[in-house]
């Protein structure tokens, strides 16, 4: 079935440009950088050694970040190529590569494209990230011989099942990889029933991240203004989740009447809906902005619309709940690790699925506190506020436990030792530096 699939490839350079002039269209790809997807490069091959990480969008890129980041600092003279396949990613990459990495566009699965981006930019080393497998890209690095491996991987109930179909085909793509790190025990156990040899379960490299970045000046700015009020924060919100937040706000402002709540909605360009619903509750709401006006003494809820401040809230606030864990458009529960690192006490809701392993192991060591309804934000955040010793230990666990995740990377780091010593790239010392 892959020799099939091969050769029709081979004549589908065609359909694959329309494909492309059809994404054009929809704002997909950039007009300026094309030809990467056809496999030709826009920058030259720098001389010297070169690892090449693949990342198919912007939750990919960020873990791939971490490793690229760590790898320079081991061997800073090392040439990084990371590739993405949306625009988004790509600015991702623009604004936070190092200047020692290098980004292009994936290119499309074509075999002519294939071998032409293998032949320019000829890696001594292929690490992939999560789950997205290419059969022309993958046939094309296994008959090269360079070694490669599948980090982060993951594989859904819905892929295993459709893989699985096609087994013996799936399992000789899968023997280009020389070693799997997967996310989950589930994963791995989907991986081997697939074929994959030397697979082992390391997490996930999202939670070896560094916390989010503040700004000093503004978090002394935001306290002055608070003058120690009692708040919290309700982080990535979607749709539904403002509404909970301000009822939980009027549940809790009978008890505490100086009480702020902070919402940071998820998408930013939804600030003025959030703001006329929370008005609507008749609660006095203000808007951040981009002129990062700070909360008056009489006003409720503190909409934190601006790009890029997360973690000052994070910071600030010794309470957040945790954004799509209630919300209407089935949930899926945002990264909380990011909260526990910046000294959150951490709360959500059932509706975390996308991360259920993280929240259920949170949960479980006491480092987060899961609820079951909307009704019982109010009650759990009244009780901390009320409570500093066991808000103190909410926040020490939450602390603990992303500190313990962010050993990861060194995990992984030595996992990749073997290959990354035998194509000359780093020397053991190094890694273990």
């Amino acid at each position: 079935m892959l020799s099939v699939y091969h050769s029709l490839t081979k004549a589908s350079g065609p359909a694959l440009r329309l494909l492309l002039r059809s994404r054009l269209r929809r704002g997909k790809e950039d007009a300026l950088r094309l030809q990467e997807r056809m496999g030709r490069a826009s920058l030259p091959r720098p001389a010297g050694k070169l690892v090449w990480f693949h990342a198919a969008s912007v939750g990919e890129a960020q873990s791939t970040l971490i490793l690229v980041e760590a790898l320079l600092a081991r061997c800073p003279g090392l040439n990084i190529l990371v590739t993405t396949g949306t625009v988004t990613s790509a600015a991702l990459m623009g604004k936070r590569l190092p200047p020692q990495a290098m980004h292009q566009y994936y290119p499309l699965d074509h075999p002519q494209w294939v071998a032409a981006f293998l032949d320019h930019w000829k890696p001594d080393l292929v690490l992939w990230m999560e789950s997205e497998l290419w059969p022309n890209m993958l046939a094309a690095i296994r008959e090269r011989k360079i070694s490669s491996a599948l980090i982060n991987a993951r594989m859904s109930p819905r892929a295993y099942r459709r893989w699985k179909k096609v087994k013996p085909q799936i399992a000789r793509l899968l023997t280009t990889f020389e070693l799997f790190l997967a996310q989950t025990k589930d994963d791995a156990e989907s991986f081997e029933k697939l074929g994959a040899i030397h697979v082992k379960v390391r997490d996930n490299l999202k939670y070896a991240a560094a916390p989010l970045p503040w700004d000093q000046l503004d978090l002394t700015r935001l306290k002055a203004a608070l003058a120690e009020r009692p708040l919290w924060l309700y982080a990535s919100t979607h749709d539904g989740e403002e509404q909970i937040a301000c009822e939980t706000h009027k549940a809790l402002k009978q008890k505490i009447p100086n009480l702020l709540t902070v919402i940071a909605p998820r998408h930013p360009e939804r600030r003025e809906s959030v703001l006329t619903l929370c008005q609507s509750h008749g609660l006095n709401a203000k808007l951040r902005g981009e002129s990062k006006t700070l909360p008056a003494a009489d006003d409720d809820i503190y909409i934190a619309d601006t790009m890029g401040e997360l973690g000052l809230f994070y910071r600030l606030s010794p309470i957040a709940c945790i954004g799509r864990s209630f919300s209407r458009d089935g949930g899926g529960g945002h990264n909380p690790i990011e909260a526990a690192q910046l000294g959150c006490a951490v709360l959500h809701g059932p509706k975390v699925q996308n991360l259920g392993q993280i929240f259920a192991e949170m949960d479980a060591a006491g480092a987060a506190l899961g609820l079951e309804a909307p009704d019982d934000l109010a009650a759990a955040i009244a009780r901390l506020l009320a409570d500093p010793a066991a808000l103190r230990a909410l926040q020490d666990k939450a602390l603990f436990f992303a500190q313990a995740k962010a050993a990861i990377l060194k995990t992984v780091l030595k996992d990749l030792a073997p290959l990354l010593v035998d194509a000359e790239i780093v020397t053991e010392e190094q890694l273990c530096a």
